[in-house]
């Protein structure tokens, strides 16, 4: 009797598909750090338009992390409908728009201030640039938490009930430009070369979509290092006495000023603003663009 054995070819691809996605919670991280070192240091020693390489950069870390998100996603529930697509578009063209100009004044004085060549060695200075950045960005934004007037333009980029990278750009425009610019006209003023200010500018993009970002990625210890999606998860929970971790590139000022609320598996209660009715819903993009002028009207 011939006896012919026929292999089931669909455990093999399940298989092969979880060793891949495996693959990527581990990769996809260190991945795009290396990418973001590899721009940082060729954009300055090849004449690169630094700004035109920091946008392009911006829009290919957005792309790759809404790719990781259907393949590693961390809720499969906080997917963009394709009517949240469309509001997220709306609100990433207008920041890029209004920030964008802003931006170009920044430059400018950027490009007037700091240093054409580093005072100390690229190595050394960068740390010390990424330090005082980060710094500069953990104050803006505790302070949008904690001044009400701030809050009315910060608390806009908290009004959506999930956390992926496509809301990580549901901003206002003011505030946007209030964070970016404090940070880059300080590390200018504080004599860091423009090279230094562009590689810090770089991390901070790629921390600001990798935490916003749905993906199942952990980092185990470099949470008390780095900021990471499961700490600004908890950032947007409507429960105040777990959503601190105000760093979006690093979490050392959050260990040091008592903010850190991150431990392995914690999940944030839910996502959003404690009192919705104080703002105008996500969708009325007009109205969040004009609500910090409204004073106290609820919605």
């Amino acid at each position: 009797m011939d006896i012919t054995t026929h292999s089931n070819p669909e455990p093999a691809a399940s298989m092969r598909a979880s060793v891949t996605r495996a693959s990527l919670r581990v990769l996809a991280y260190p991945a795009l750090l290396v990418a973001m070192a590899v721009v940082g240091m060729a954009g300055p020693r090849l004449g690169w338009d630094l700004g035109i390489a920091n946008f392009a950069f911006l829009f290919g870390t957005l792309t790759y992390f809404a790719i990781l998100e259907r393949i590693i996603p961390y809720d499969r529930s906080w997917h963009p409908s394709r009517r949240e697509w469309r509001w997220y578009g709306i609100y990433f063209l207008l920041t890029l728009l209004g920030g964008g100009i802003a931006q170009l004044l920044v430059s400018w004085l950027v490009a007037a201030v700091a240093t054409a060549e580093p005072a100390l060695p690229l190595a050394a200075e960068v740390p010390l640039a990424l330090l005082a950045g980060s710094l500069g960005s953990y104050v803006m934004h505790r302070l949008g938490h904690t001044n009400s007037w701030l809050w009315k333009l910060h608390g806009i980029h908290h009004l959506p009930d999930k956390v992926n990278v496509g809301n990580n750009g549901v901003s206002h425009i003011f505030d946007i430009v209030l964070a970016q610019g404090v940070v880059q006209l300080s590390l200018a003023f504080a004599g860091f070369s423009e090279p230094s200010v562009f590689l810090v500018g770089l991390f901070v993009v790629v921390q600001g979509y990798f935490t916003h970002a749905n993906i199942d990625v952990r980092i185990g210890w470099l949470n008390h290092v780095l900021a990471s999606p499961e700490q600004h998860r908890l950032h947007h929970s409507t429960d105040l006495a777990e959503a601190g971790n105000f760093g979006s590139d690093l979490s050392i000022w959050d260990q040091l000023f008592g903010s850190f609320t991150w431990r392995p598996g914690r999940r944030p209660t839910a996502i959003g603003v404690t009192d919705p009715g104080s703002f105008p819903p996500v969708g009325e993009i007009r109205a969040t663009l004009l609500h910090p002028l409204r004073g106290d009207r609820r919605y």
